[in-house]
Order: structure tokens, then C-alpha cells, then sequence
């Protein structure tokens, strides 16, 4: 299904910075949260992610990434998620995040 350009321009995807990771105590597969922050016009936001593959705790600290900041908040276990990290998922389930080459400004869109 091709989605129209006004449905695309709804998705609102910016670029954050890790800034706090910890291991998801409640989830059913292994998982991150994470607070990400998305500069000073959108604030911090927190996430849940299934990265624990490729990726330590320790190499995610400060790494920008990209997220949707625009979906409704989930809930999972005890934690609220209130936006989604983009990544490409292997045929094993392990995920790559998407981020841009250089360090930019927190919270640019992209489009």
C-alpha cells in the first residue's frame, strides 16, 4: 500500500542523543530503555528497544539516532514508551539503528 505525501509528512522523525541506557527488567525479550534527548523545542524522551544483539549498553551512551516522536505512547510492564527508534531488522531479529554520518543538532527532522 504507497502511502500519500501528506500521510509521510505526518511522520515526524528526528534525530536524538542517548543519553541514559539501562537494561528493560519487564520486557519478555531482551531490551534497552533508553532516554534520548531530541534538543530544547521537543525535550527528552524515553524509548524501549530490542538492540541488545548488536549493541552494549555502554556504546550507545551519547550516539544520536533516529527516532518518531509523533506515535501514541506504549506502554510495557512498568514502563512508558513515548517514542520509536528506527532501525533495520537482520533475518535474526537483530536490529541496526538508523543514524546520520556526523554529529548534527538534536532534534532536526528528517524528511
Amino acid at each position: 500500500m504507497e502511502l500519500t505525501w501528506n500521510e509521510f509528512e505526518r511522520v515526524e522523525m528526528r534525530v536524538g542523543t542517548i543519553l541514559e541506557v539501562t537494561d528493560l527488567l519487564e520486557a519478555r525479550k531482551p531490551a534497552y530503555q533508553m532516554v534520548i534527548d531530541f534538543g530544547s523545542e521537543i525535550g527528552i524522551r524515553k524509548t524501549a528497544a530490542q538492540i541488545t544483539k548488536r549493541y552494549m549498553k555502554e556504546d550507545l551512551l551519547n550516539r544520536q539516532l533516529v527516532a518518531v516522536i509523533n506515535f501514541p505512547k506504549k506502554q510495557i510492564g512498568k514502563f512508558i514508551s513515548d517514542c520509536l527508534v528506527l532501525g533495520a531488522v537482520g533475518e535474526e531479529g537483530d536490529v541496526v539503528l538508523l543514524a546520520p554520518d556526523f554529529k548534527i543538532e538534536n532534534g532536526l527532522r528528517i524528511a
